[in-house]
């Protein structure tokens, strides 16, 4: 990370997304939403959306802030604009919410919010495209997980833009037809570009540099990583381009997204051999306990695909849709986020307070900011409730469901609180925590640069 800048408002967009997870957690242990509720009903969409926009796209944006200038060893465009783009977010997504409540009849239904909420989200997306566009676009030629970025960028524009037609069509404000039938029948294609694009495929692109960066393993950038790249983009485009085409000539989008599924399978099997590789490779012996973590959601990503294909052959993809997206969610992008935060947020912090006065006075390591130990149990059981909630979810047991969200929260709480202390230096040697010129972080911005 030579002469990159840490980004100012990662912190609180990592604040934020932490927020809405554990709001959304709570939800479930409460019986809000699906499975309660069908999986279209008002109050599933805020839980959907308050995960999908609150906790992952925040996580991923505050991510990308500080590790697109990573990727393509550059400066961010600037380091101003994420805080106008969080502000609109989340105004955005309250906004959303509200709307989504509306419909359900929690509150007055006049006037229909989800039109603002729409224009907030566009803004603030709008926002954070344009800054780590420009950044990508300064840096071409793109490396290999850079362009897994921009590929998940554009299906961010994709998956914002469907939003708001569904948004504008609930308050019966489309202007045409056309748009109409995407409304109509553009969920399957929403949700792709968003969970399989945006979050997904920039999951893969940052995982393959961090993972190597953090295990001192080799960084790919050979046949089979370029492979997974273009099948993967090429199912994305079948998806979402060929799937508006079908919509608009009034066929079923089926074909596209079953060819899209066949591309994307093979993609994710090259990503995995890929990382498999990365692990047996690693200089780093003892594997930390963010790249433990970060193989239990790699599992659920496999075991989601597996799962998906067996369900297909037997009919029954449809029927357990909700389960499969619950393991992707939380499983595979929720347990990779909170195991990449675990390292990225005492990484950051060691930057910041210990950067200036590495190599004039004795510093701690990265790892002398957290307790391995003390984290571990708790995020044994995230994993282990999230498993144990897909499972309740397969087989139609809500209460078993709710349980499994409770245990999740009381983790996802616990894992909070270590980063929390991570960022305070609690858990540094009291004699070795500040020596002098060394900074002490605040716990929401960054003020200090690397050099």
């Amino acid at each position: 990370m030579t002469g990159v800048s840490l980004s100012r408002w990662t912190m609180s967009y990592f604040a934020a997304a932490l927020a809405a997870l554990v709001l959304g957690e709570a939800l479930m242990l409460a019986g809000y939403g699906f499975p309660a509720a069908p999986l279209r009903a008002p109050q599933t969409l805020v839980l959907v959306h308050l995960i999908a926009i609150g906790w992952l796209s925040l996580l991923l944006c505050g991510a990308l802030f500080q590790f697109v200038p990573v990727l393509v060893a550059r400066n961010l465009h600037s380091d101003t604009l994420p805080l106008p783009a969080l502000v609109l977010l989340v105004a955005g997504l309250g906004l959303l919410l509200c709307g989504f409540l509306q419909l359900a009849g929690t509150i007055a239904p006049t006037p229909s919010l989800l039109p603002y909420a729409a224009t907030a989200l566009a803004a603030g997306f709008a926002i954070v495209l344009y800054n780590l566009g420009r950044t990508l676009w300064a840096a071409r030629p793109l490396p290999l997980p850079a362009r897994f970025v921009a590929v998940g960028l554009a299906c961010l524009a994709a998956t914002v833009t469907l939003g708001a037609i569904f948004s504008f069509a609930f308050a019966a404000l489309l202007p045409s037809s056309a748009l109409a039938a995407v409304a109509a029948s553009g969920l399957p294609l929403h949700v792709i570009a968003g969970l399989g694009g945006w979050l997904t495929f920039v999951a893969m692109g940052v995982g393959y540099r961090l993972l190597a960066m953090f295990m001192l393993a080799p960084e790919l950038d050979g046949p089979r990583p370029r492979t997974a790249l273009w099948l993967g983009a090429g199912a994305l485009a079948v998806a979402i381009v060929g799937g508006l085409v079908l919509i608009l000539l009034d066929i079923s989008v089926f074909p596209a997204l079953l060819a899209s599924a066949v591309l994307g399978a093979v993609s994710l099997a090259l990503y995995g051999a890929d990382i498999v590789y990365l692990y047996r490779a690693r200089k780093r012996r003892i594997i930390e306990l963010n790249s433990q973590m970060a193989a239990l959601a790699l599992l659920s990503l496999a075991t989601a695909a597996v799962l998906g294909a067996v369900l297909l052959a037997l009919g029954l993809f449809f029927d357990q849709i909700g389960t499969l997206v619950f393991l992707l969610a939380f499983g595979w992008l929720g347990g990779l986020g909170l195991a990449k935060l675990y390292k990225i947020v005492a990484f950051l912090t060691w930057l910041e307070c210990y950067g200036p006065v590495l190599g004039k006075q004795p510093t701690p390591r990265v790892q002398d900011l957290v307790v391995e130990a003390r984290a571990h149990k708790w995020f044994l059981l995230y994993y282990a409730a999230v498993w144990s909630g897909s499972v309740a979810l397969a087989i139609a047991q809500p209460l078993l469901f709710r349980l499994a969200a409770g245990a999740m929260l009381v983790a996802t709480v616990a894992i909070a609180a270590q980063l929390v202390r991570t960022r305070l230096l609690s858990d540094v040697a009291a004699g070795n925590r500040l020596p002098e010129g060394a900074h002490r972080p605040h716990l929401l911005i960054s003020l200090a640069a690397t050099g």
